[in-house]
């Protein structure tokens, strides 16, 4: 674990040491604006919540997390460094592991900044604080899981804006599982489990719940295990590009 903490700070450390944290914080913060009060109508629902906040989050993310996590890898392959970083006294799961929870982090950080949001709507009215709160959770959990499948491309790729690329089509693809459209493709020759397990997958339709104050433990299992399964991904595919 002191392995960990140390990657962990190094990386953390590493986003406020350049602008790149301060433009991706400060374009987080307007879109989140924009996309509330704009196009999701804030004052004309005349409703104390932040549906029209988090309602946008699957998209707003699409775009802004994978620009996090294209570089954990990418950059290190790129420059060289992560022969250096392979020959430490740290496990794969600890490098893997602290790189993650490193840009988590970041990601919350910005996430905790729109709390003017908060204060606002309940100077409005007399919101659900506690559903307000869950869905900040869902909304963290929901940007850990783009970030656990963008370190995996980022591993894949040498190239920052091909990790890109692919962490946005892979995310796209989990947002748009539970579309009719999708399941349309299956529903020809396909079985009714696959169908609900194609379905499962959708980050809308497991995000919409929490979002609305609704805790269900498969949800939370649901973004737990894919952080998990992605990031052990992630581990095997360092282990086999380290040759390279």
């Amino acid at each position: 674990m002191k392995q960990l903490l140390v990657v962990f700070k190094r990386e953390l450390a590493s986003y406020f040491a350049t602008p790149l944290a301060y433009v991706f914080i400060v374009i987080f913060l307007v879109l989140s604006g924009v996309f509330t009060f704009y196009l999701g109508g804030f004052y004309e629902r005349g409703q104390a919540d932040l549906s029209p906040f988090f309602n946008f989050h699957p998209w707003l993310y699409l775009f802004l997390v994978p620009a996090i996590a294209m570089r954990l890898w990418a950059e290190e392959r790129k420059s060289g460094s992560i022969e250096l970083l392979m020959t430490l006294p740290i496990t794969r799961f600890e490098a893997v592991t602290g790189k993650f929870l490193a840009a988590w982090a970041f990601a919350g950080i910005a996430l905790m900044l729109t709390f003017p949001m908060v204060i606002t709507v309940n100077y409005l009215g007399e919101p659900d604080n506690g559903a307000i709160l869950t869905a900040y959770i869902g909304s963290w959990l929901l940007a850990g899981s783009y970030l656990a499948i963008g370190s995996c491309m980022s591993a894949l790729a040498k190239n920052q804006v091909i990790a890109f690329i692919l962490a946005v089509s892979v995310c796209f693809l989990f947002i748009v599982s539970g579309f009719p459209l999708v399941l349309d493709a299956f529903n020809a020759w396909a079985p009714q489990w696959l169908l609900d397990a194609v379905s499962s997958l959708s980050f809308l339709i497991r995000f919409d719940a929490i979002s609305k104050g609704v805790i269900d433990l498969r949800d939370l299992l649901y973004f737990v295990t894919l952080i998990a399964a992605w990031l052990a991904a992630t581990a095997v595919v360092v282990d086999l590009k380290k040759a390279d």
